[in-house]
């Protein structure tokens, strides 16, 4: 089968499309056909070695991915052969074929489409996790996402809006907020503007920014937290902008506001059991329709390396996904 290699730390561009060795399904996984792969910023920055979790190489990126069961290990007995899943692994995505534990896949509905649900569950169980356990977002309150057109930022917009938010979606060009308008966010507003913070006074009026959801870091950060409003809640969920900022720490003392680090691999590392329940709330919100995943920008598999790089120039639009059988 075909399969996408990071031979050595050299980044994007050093991946390398091989034929590998098809892997068989022992114990409690399954051997899944592939139909589409989700990638992000953390793959990106993984495969160049900057990231602070180094696979042993050499290896397969991606860890999020869709598509149908063709076999079983001998001791699975959950899910069954032609079942459409979407799943999680620690690698093996950029692939045609990979095996995975049974525990980490989740049955989709046929109205599912696999591109939109290969960039599911991280960027949603990160949001929903964030709004709900961290921030305690409540409905009718406003929230500002940075970043609103990225997979992370569109996946935010989708749950502060199920939850009964009001959004302000920044993004840095028209195209990008226009995402963030078919998204569901209420409001738009260009975050590169040296003033852009009177924008956000300007929509809100007398009320308060309850709260931000913040996946860009960088020189964006600061005037988002001076935009909060008292007792407000500053999410940080990632650094996309490559530049990690720092707080004047009396501004959380005046605000009386709070800044909370969401990092959803941790919590699920320290606290496995919240997995089902935030997963089965977001997969009822599918059914129901109360959210609705959108697919982002769609790669071959020999692309891969260039889908990789937009992320890293912050040029992509939504939740980059590759086809390994297109």
């Amino acid at each position: 089968m075909r399969a996408l290699v990071c031979q050595s730390y050299s980044g994007p561009n050093g991946l390398k499309l091989e034929e590998v060795e098809m892997p068989k399904p022992s114990g409690n996984q399954i051997l899944m056909k592939i139909e589409a792969a989700g990638v992000g910023y953390v793959d990106a920055l993984m495969v160049a070695g900057k990231y602070q979790i180094k696979p042993k190489l050499p290896y397969v990126p991606g860890n999020e991915i869709s598509g149908t069961i063709v076999s079983a290990g001998e001791t699975q007995g959950n899910l069954k052969v032609g079942q459409r899943i979407l799943a999680t692994s620690s690698s093996g995505g950029l692939a045609e074929f990979a095996t995975v534990d049974t525990g980490n896949c989740v049955p989709i509905p046929d109205t599912f489409q696999f591109n939109a649900a290969a960039g599911f569950l991280v960027n949603y169980c990160t949001a929903l996790y964030g709004f709900r356990y961290c921030g305690q977002l409540q409905p009718e309150e406003n929230v500002l996402v940075l970043g609103g057109s990225g997979g992370v930022g569109l996946a935010a917009i989708d749950c502060a809006k199920a939850l009964g938010a009001r959004v302000i979606a920044a993004a840095s060009t028209e195209e990008k907020r226009d995402a963030c308008r078919k998204a569901g966010a209420d409001f738009v507003l260009d975050y590169e503007k040296e003033d852009w913070r009177n924008d956000v006074r300007s929509i809100l009026g007398s009320a308060p920014l309850d709260m931000v959801y913040d996946p860009v870091g960088g020189k964006y950060a600061e005037p988002s937290l001076r935009s909060l409003g008292p007792g407000g809640r500053f999410l940080v969920v990632g650094f996309a902008s490559g530049e990690i900022p720092s707080f004047p720490a009396n501004l959380t003392l005046l605000k009386r506001c709070s800044v909370i680090g969401v990092n959803w691999g941790g919590h699920i590392a320290q606290s496995p059991g919240t997995v089902k329940e935030v997963i089965s709330q977001l997969m009822d919100w599918v059914l129901e329709g109360r959210i609705k995943p959108r697919e982002g920008q769609v790669f071959k598999l020999e692309d891969a390396p260039l889908a990789m790089q937009q992320i890293l120039e912050r040029k992509a639009i939504g939740k980059v996904v590759i086809n390994p059988n297109n």
